[in-house]
């Protein structure tokens, strides 16, 4: 990334640093699609072990970890219940229906979090009228509620329903890492309830590409079978593992420096007249802000910014998204901030 851009659209955007880089050119590989490679096992091993749970899986993005658990744990015609904001929904292309022949019943949370009680009224009755409920996903963090925390009480509510009812319960956890460090609730308290979990290391943690599933073993079993089907089998990808390892080592205790800035930054566009900001949602690496529309659209606010070097995302036609990262000091929050203030004062006045 350019010095004098500060990206701040996702934190995808990230590079893998010297350390990583250096890991990854030093990777002992074999071919993964016959087992063979010792550093993705070791990655799947120890994402296994934080998580507490059996077995875990290296897939190529958050995305096909998502819809392969929703096919490992479903059959065609089946339905799974998902907050309607969430990744799974909105953002993987139907994959759901096209994969896997699953209906989802999108219900409405408050900031990405559906309770058990709503949970409990969503469930089909045992009627062939009906599609039979089978998995319940959640979001921990939840994207589009600006990086909120799922609070492990209400997930552990969640789960006794899902429990009672026979349900299988999946955490789309892409950003769990973030609520990790933001409670100091250990990987393994949040994945406890889930009977499989996702993780990305392509996020917060810096890494290229890859996520991981992770489960019980015939479940793992079944999503490596469809890993393979849908074309996601790698060969020598412990080149890629090797960076997973290292950022899990490195840059975890880190997210802590992302949260921080983030809440710089929110702190700063307060200050904008016109911008429309709660502080107190601002919980790990996300900021949402409202613009007037009447002045100016978020799309024409994104432009502006964009001319002045400082990158954000327009969510829609009011709300603009800002993701923290490795790539972004505190240095480059600040200069981002007095950006944001010259440019907006201009545009909103």
């Amino acid at each position: 990334m350019n010095d004098a851009v500060i990206d701040l659209r996702s934190d995808t955007v990230t590079k893998p640093t010297p350390g990583m880089r250096r890991a990854m050119a030093e990777a002992e590989v074999g071919d993964d699609v016959f087992g063979d490679d010792p550093t993705v096992n070791r990655l799947q091993a120890k994402v296994a072990e934080m998580l507490g749970k059996a077995a875990a899986i290296f897939v190529p993005s958050g995305t096909m970890a998502n819809q392969l658990a929703v096919r490992a744990w479903t059959e065609p015609g089946d339905e799974a219940i998902m907050e309607r904001n969430s990744h799974t929904f909105n953002y993987e292309g139907g994959g759901a229906a096209a994969l896997s022949g699953v209906q989802v019943l999108p219900i409405e949370g408050k900031r990405g979090v559906i309770t058990a009680e709503q949970v409990e009224e969503a469930i089909r009755p045992d009627d062939h009228h009906f599609p039979r409920t089978r998995l319940v996903c959640l979001e921990n963090t939840h994207n589009r509620a600006g990086g909120a925390v799922y609070p492990l009480a209400e997930i552990e509510r969640v789960a006794a329903v899902t429990s009672r009812h026979g349900l299988k319960l999946h955490m789309d956890g892409a950003r769990l890492w973030n609520a990790v460090v933001a409670t100091g609730i250990s990987p393994a308290q949040y994945a406890a309830p889930f009977d499989s979990v996702s993780v990305c290391l392509s996020k917060g943690l810096g890494c290229p590409l890859g996520s991981l599933v992770a489960g019980p073993v015939d479940f793992i079993e079944r999503v490596h079978r469809y890993r393979k089907q849908w074309g996601g089998g790698m060969r020598q990808v412990g080149v890629v593992a090797a960076a997973g390892l290292y950022a899990l080592e490195h840059h975890l205790d880190r997210l802590k420096d992302d949260h921080a800035n983030a809440k710089l930054l929110a702190r700063g566009l307060k200050d904008v007249p016109g911008i429309g900001i709660r502080l107190e949602d601002v919980e790990t690496n996300m900021v949402f802000f409202e613009v007037p529309r009447a002045k100016a659209s978020a799309q024409a606010v994104v432009a502006a910014l964009r001319e002045q070097g400082v990158l954000m995302t327009a969510t829609s036609p009011s709300r603009i998204r800002c993701v923290t990262h490795l790539g972004v000091t505190q240095a480059d929050i600040e200069r981002a901030v007095g950006i944001v203030q010259r440019t907006l004062k201009g545009l909103l006045s």
